[in-house]
Formats: C-alpha cells, structure tokens, sequence
C-alpha cells in the first residue's frame, strides 16, 4: 500500500489519545471481525504508533468498539532477528473510510503495551 487519500468520513469514539502518535511503517497482521461479524485476517502496515495504540489502513469494514488482535513481526528485520513479535489486542476507537474504500483504522491496544521507541519517518 503507497500513501492514504484523506478520509471521506470520519467516526471516533470520545476518549482522547494521552500520547502524541508517531509515523512509521511497520509489518502488522491484523486479525478480528468485520462490521457484518466475518472473521478476517490481513497483513498491512502501520501509519502511526505509540506505546497505546496504533494507526493502520485495511479493506475491511470494522467498528469501533470491536476488539483485535495485532502482531507486530519484529523478527523480520535483520538488526531483530533475535526478538520476539509483538503481539497485543486493541480495540477500535477510530474509523475513517478513504475515498478508495479502504478504512484507516485507529486502535487503543487493551494488551500489551508497545515498548519500542523510534524515531519520526520524516526524521530517518
């Protein structure tokens, strides 16, 4: 997937984020149901990250409130071959559908914390 079209529409829950999201692309596998109930599961990447949640774009219609599971596969990189995947679930507090149907997706993970740092793309 290249870049996201800005969302057509837009749905959120009321709970406000605590820490400032950081772009950068990483390998997830996403798993859960869909708005209709189907299960599905999809490899994608991330927009953005934090320790609390994460940013991604699917093809799949989900709701907010619905809870997923999210692995991060660390040990495809080289330098992290060594590491263990991260893996968490979350639930889905953001909803916006891009102009060329894909979801952009925003969860609050409800597992495991993301304890990586790294550094803002437009910064590498």
């Amino acid at each position: 997937m290249d870049s996201v079209e800005l969302p057509v529409s837009k749905h959120s829950s009321s709970k406000q984020r605590s820490e400032r999201r950081i772009s950068v692309r990483l390998p997830l596998q996403v798993r859960g149901r869909d708005a209709r109930g189907v299960t599905f599961e999809e490899e994608t990447s991330s927009e953005n990250l934090c320790r609390n949640g994460a940013a991604f774009v699917t093809r799949f219609a989900v709701a907010i409130g619905s809870d997923l599971e999210i692995r991060i596969p660390m040990s495809r990189y080289a330098s992290r071959r060594t590491e263990n995947d991260f893996a968490t679930s979350g639930r889905v507090v953001h909803v916006a559908e891009s102009q060329t149907g894909e979801h952009f997706v925003g969860v609050q993970f409800t597992g495991p914390r993301f304890q990586r740092v790294f550094r803002p793309e437009s910064v590498a």
